[in-house]
């Protein structure tokens, strides 16, 4: 059966604080909330607050509420403008997550139900699934992660997605459309990687290779500092860098130790292309 979705849509006049971006998504990205609040107050909250934070969904025990359309992003993974988390995957918050029990076990349930019915909608397999850590490294979904629960969580959605008949094995993400993709001239001009290893260090790594490298992870979205010019690009390779790094390379099927290296360079570049 299908489940019904409440709207409860922000208006279109605050868009510019809480989805200003058109969105084409290709991840689903599950946190849980902090609090005890049911759905439609926790989407109440986020669309009238004068915070920035938002979501797309929140899910309780009876139902789910929307609040941000499908087709524009949402400030959720603390990843930054150009995030892939913010800018390309739907937000599902699952309610009653403080305190956990009998009602926050039901809102789990449904909200499985709930994203395999959203994948089975866009042909996705599970592999779209991310935690909100995933994108950040914040402890989120915290009450799935802290009961290890992570790997199960996405076994039961794959379950569900299956009795739909949807699809169980990994789905191909599309080609980034060419108003984002960065055009092939300038990816040979701005974006000539460096070869070499290049990591954390003390004194720390600097120049323009250093520089290069943050300017091509900027432009997959992996190199995001909200608010600074340049998207924060200052040819150091700090913590900052590194961590970027880490979180291409955990997208990418790499060893993720946030040490740009020739595989690093080699994924980069492919994706450039």
């Amino acid at each position: 059966m299908t489940i019904k979705v409440k709207k409860k849509m922000v208006a279109s006049s605050r868009y510019g604080l809480k989805c200003p971006n058109k969105m084409n998504p290709e991840y689903i990205t599950i946190h849980n909330t902090a609090n005890d609040a049911a759905a439609e107050n926790e989407i109440n909250y986020m669309i009238t607050n004068t915070s920035s934070t938002s979501f797309h969904f929140a899910v309780d025990d009876k139902e789910v509420v929307q609040g941000i359309p499908l087709d524009r992003n949402a400030w959720h993974s603390g990843d930054g403008t150009n995030g892939t988390g913010n800018r390309k995957s739907i937000a599902i918050e699952i309610c009653y997550s403080e305190s956990g029990g009998d009602r926050y076990k039901a809102a789990e349930k449904l909200a499985i139900k709930f994203v395999a019915q959203l994948l089975k909608e866009r042909g996705w397999g599970v592999d779209r699934v991310r935690k909100h850590q995933d994108w950040n490294g914040k402890y989120c979904p915290h009450r799935i992660l802290s009961e290890g629960r992570w790997n199960s969580f996405k076994a039961s959605i794959e379950k569900e997605l299956k009795a739909l008949g949807g699809k169980t094995s990994v789905s191909k993400l599309k080609k980034t459309s060419s108003a984002t993709k960065p055009k092939k001239k300038a990816s040979k001009k701005v974006y000539k990687l460096p070869s070499g290893i290049f990591k954390v260090k003390t004194p720390m790594m600097k120049g323009d290779a250093v520089r290069r490298i943050q300017q091509a992870l900027a432009a997959v979205y992996y190199y995001p500092n909200k608010g600074a010019k340049n998207n924060g690009v200052d040819g150091y390779y700090g913590p900052k860098t590194a961590n970027a790094v880490k979180r291409f390379q955990l997208m990418h099927g790499l060893v993720a130790d946030g040490i740009y290296g020739p595989k690093t360079k080699a994924k980069l570049e492919a994706l450039l292309m």
